[in-house]
């Protein structure tokens, strides 16, 4: 099957058509983790991979759930077409729905608070943070970032594309992409500064002064910790405008060993 090379082309085919190549995107292993079927419906029929990818548009929001009438997704994804008709990933994660939640995402009145970046709900936050986990998570993670970037990679190569975008939410998953051959089309500067910040005579270092549980004096030698700081804004703004790329031929494998621990 020859397909499309841009979201926007995928969207105009029939239905069955759409969910088949989008499929491609899930990881196996998520499957096998939590006994999903190939063809991605319960006993019963009921389908579990939602899509939504009308004709005309040029993005797709993708929702794979382990059970029909579960809360949360297993793995959830939105991506759009560049300007350039290249694949630009702006949300992508997975869910380990047998861990606990955090509801991170919804502040008690049931206000969305776009995984903490629009509002921030401090004391699930803070259960998050004690319970090991990073800004914008709900629950922990399967651990297949990996595998799921193999995943990903052969979706983008079926498309005739040698690379994709991505848009980093947080610092901390910045690093990881660095770790795994991405490269910055925009804001290298701006994460080397808090990289510096954080080093021993930065000028965050003297903000890690323990006036909350986000300002832990040990983020400076953490990744995750530093990350919960950046989005305490400790910086004085957002993290935000960082975009980066990476070219599927450079493999999977990560390019160095971390500098500091998670």
């Amino acid at each position: 099957m020859s397909f499309p090379s841009t979201i926007a082309g995928l969207n105009e085919l029939p239905s069955d058509q759409k969910r088949e190549i989008y499929s491609k995107i899930i990881p196996p292993e998520l499957l096998d983790l939590f006994g999903v079927s190939q063809d991605l419906r319960d006993q019963d029929g009921r389908d579990l991979f939602h899509l939504n990818c009308d004709p005309g548009t040029a993005d797709v929001e993708i929702a794979l759930f382990h059970q029909a009438d579960a809360k949360d997704p297993i793995i959830f994804g939105h991506i759009t077409d560049t300007i350039h008709g290249q694949i630009h990933i702006l949300l992508y994660g997975m869910n380990d729905v047998n861990s606990p939640r955090y509801n991170v995402d919804v502040m008690p009145d049931g206000t969305k608070t776009g995984f903490g970046t629009n509002h921030r709900n401090l004391e699930e936050e803070l259960k998050a943070l004690q319970g090991g986990l990073a800004p914008g998570q709900i629950y922990r993670g399967p651990h297949l970032f990996k595998e799921s970037l193999r995943q990903f990679e052969q979706f983008v190569s079926c498309l005739g594309h040698d690379l994709f975008f991505v848009e980093p939410l947080f610092y901390h998953v910045a690093i990881v992409f660095e770790r795994y051959h991405f490269h910055y089309q925009k804001g290298k500067g701006f994460v080397k500064r808090i990289n510096e910040g954080f080093s021993q005579g930065g000028d965050l270092l003297p903000l890690l002064d323990g006036s909350n549980p986000f300002r832990d004096p040990r983020a400076a030698g953490q990744i995750r910790l530093r990350s919960w700081a950046v989005h305490d804004n400790i910086l004085g703004e957002p993290f935000s405008n960082v975009t980066m790329y990476k070219y599927i031929d450079q493999g999977i494998t990560p390019c160095k060993e971390p500098s500091l621990p998670w």
